[in-house]
């Protein structure tokens, strides 16, 4: 589990990398000299430069997020029901969509034996909603009912774009803090007697990073487990409470999911065991979820 989420915080930040990596090549091989030479490039050009590069990996992985999905899942997007189960499928996602109030999102089945849904998609009226086959063969049709809510509500709360920015915002920080660390070490070790980055700038850009890539990742995992009990409870109301306390049972029964590739594990329904480890898990653990619409419940 600790390996998967590691594997997820570092699919968004592998854009970065690349943007990070063709960023030096152009300007250590001299295509961009006489572009930047005259910038004064101090707090604000860099303020900016973070930000471009900070948001930019995150705003592509969104954009391309339902085509990266059903690539890495093998998805079967539903656009003729060959089946009962199908049409089940479409016409469910249809009546919740309506009455979240977002536009009819893309239904599709995914082949793998963990019971498992996800949603993902660039915007709330432009998502797509996933169930796998094992979801589909274990759970009774009132559950399936409630996690397919549970997904629709993900949408219709823009969870996506909201997990987008919230990533954007941290990316911004980690570049423009950790060059700030560079300049300061590099400048210590340099004495001041260096006009250009040595070295140490480059050292000490790559593990600041990395410790505050790890600190950003924890925030980002605190945000994700908070939209899952938002998601609950918009399927609670979507579908009935039971039915999502018994989904939940359901999953919690089951065995550990492993069906979804890493950069998926966010936006699959399943999460794993309480502890310090859940710091770093993008779900709350089941049994916590499952207090909480029962304390829902009892409040009304």
């Amino acid at each position: 589990m600790f390996k998967r989420v590691i594997l997820f915080a570092l699919t968004n930040l592998a854009v970065l990398l690349v943007l990070s990596v063709a960023w030096f090549v152009l300007r250590t091989s001299g295509v961009l000299d006489g572009v930047i030479d005259n910038v004064d490039w101090t707090y604000l050009p860099l303020a900016i430069f973070s930000t471009l590069f900070g948001f930019g990996g995150a705003i592509i992985s969104l954009l391309i997020s339902k085509w990266m999905a059903k690539r890495s899942t093998g998805a079967h997007v539903i656009t003729q029901p060959r089946n009962e189960m199908e049409r089940w499928l479409v016409t469910t996602v249809q009546k919740q969509a309506h009455q979240a109030g977002i536009k009819m999102p893309e239904v599709a089945i995914y082949d793998a034996p963990e019971p498992n849904a996800f949603a993902t998609g660039p915007t709330r009226n432009s998502s797509l909603v996933a169930v796998s086959t094992g979801l589909l063969h274990t759970m009774q049709r009132p559950h399936v009912e409630a996690v397919l809510a549970h997904e629709v509500s993900h949408a219709a709360n823009g969870d996506m774009v909201t997990l987008t920015l919230i990533q954007g915002v941290l990316n911004t920080f980690v570049i423009f803090f950790s060059r700030i660390i560079g300049n300061l070490i590099d400048s210590a070790l340099s004495r001041g007697e260096r006009r250009s980055s040595g070295i140490g700038y480059y050292a000490a850009v790559f593990v600041s990073e990395i410790v505050l890539g790890i600190l950003a990742t924890l925030i980002v995992m605190a945000f994700s487990r908070w939209r899952e009990y938002r998601a609950d409870a918009g399927a609670a109301k979507l579908s009935g409470p039971h039915n999502m306390i018994g989904a939940l049972q359901t999953l919690a029964r089951g065995t550990p999911d492993e069906s979804l590739p890493a950069s998926m594990a966010a936006f699959g329904i399943k999460g794993g065991k309480s502890g310090f480890m859940n710091l770093f898990r993008t779900h709350p653990p089941i049994e916590q979820r499952i207090a909480r619409l029962q304390t829902a419940m009892q409040r009304r």
